[in-house]
């Protein structure tokens, strides 16, 4: 178990949000001890703070809102700040997106690691999956089993096209996140960008922050950043969409196919199951919790 933390300096930066194309200034700011991490709209005097419940929309992104103030795409900041292990901050912004940035990760914690990062004196929550909870829909499949480690195990199949099939296996820790899912960018098909902006999405979409893929291969004119980038960007938003949580996680989550939904709708599963999990809040507690072991019964 380790100690909570917070950035040390604030963080001002403006963006164009991938979804509604319009330009935002967000900005984040130190925040004590057991604050966690909280929204708030600026322009609509609103805090949001994270739970499962505080997720209202899951197409294309994870959106969270409270009496109908939105704020969308907030997954890559999220994964960032869990990568980062920064547990109390204060994001307040005026708009309702976050900005895409370049579609990854790597910006934030390239602005947070320049802000800085204090280590407080109260530890961290811990979240301790004790038996397996899953959702599986229309040949998708999300799972949380316990494990000692927060570990992810994640595959994707994109039949007939450049993508193909691709898994990663990784236990997530600060380099991990920083060296091996960190730089991987949100990513989207040439033949639906149309029909995305016909519907009002991915209006802020471009080459500067996402790879575009055809039935070639991606038309960016920049090399992928890693050979399965594709998976570790799902990857990534997983991490963003399981940090809602408000909690560092023991336990492995194994998905194929998933998504915002499916990953919202798993932890709204598991915290409705109190035999699912444990919370600890100190290292005695965590130590013996952590020697429980499961033993699998038949698949998941």
């Amino acid at each position: 178990m380790r100690k909570q933390r917070t950035i040390q300096d604030k963080i001002k930066v403006s963006g164009v949000g991938l979804h509604t194309g319009r330009r935002v200034e967000i900005e984040l700011a130190p925040a004590k001890e057991n604050t966690g991490v909280v929204f708030y709209r600026e322009d609509k005097d609103v805090e949001i703070e994270l739970s499962p419940e505080s997720v209202v929309d899951t197409q294309l992104a994870t959106t969270i809102g409270k009496n109908g103030v939105l704020i969308k795409t907030v997954e890559h900041l999220l994964s960032t700040l869990f990568g980062l292990h920064i547990d109390n901050v204060f994001i307040s912004l005026k708009g309702e997106e976050i900005p895409i940035m370049d579609g990854s990760s790597a910006p934030w914690v390239y602005l947070i690691r320049t802000a800085g990062i204090v280590e407080q004196n109260a530890y961290k929550k811990t979240i301790i999956v004790k038996k397996p909870i899953k959702i599986k829909e229309e040949g998708k499949f999300a799972a949380l089993i316990p494990s000692k480690e927060f570990e992810i195990s994640y595959s994707i199949n994109f039949n007939n096209t450049f993508i193909g099939k691709q898994r990663m296996d990784v236990v997530v820790d600060e380099h991990t996140f920083i060296k091996e899912i960190s730089k991987a960018r949100t990513f989207g098909f040439l033949k639906d960008i149309e029909f995305l902006q016909s519907h009002n999405l991915a209006l802020g979409g471009s080459l500067d922050n996402a790879v575009v893929v055809d039935e070639y291969g991606i038309i960016n004119e920049d090399p992928l950043r890693y050979e399965d980038e594709f998976v570790r960007h799902k990857i990534l938003d997983a991490i963003g969409d399981l940090s809602i949580l408000g909690m560092d996680i023991k336990g492995k989550y194994i998905a194929y196919k998933s998504g915002h939904n499916l990953n919202n709708r798993l932890l709204r599963k598991l915290t409705s199951d109190r035999t699912a999990y444990e919370i600890v809040s100190n290292p005695s507690r965590e130590k013996s919790v952590g020697d429980f072991v499961w033993e699998p019964q038949g698949s998941i």
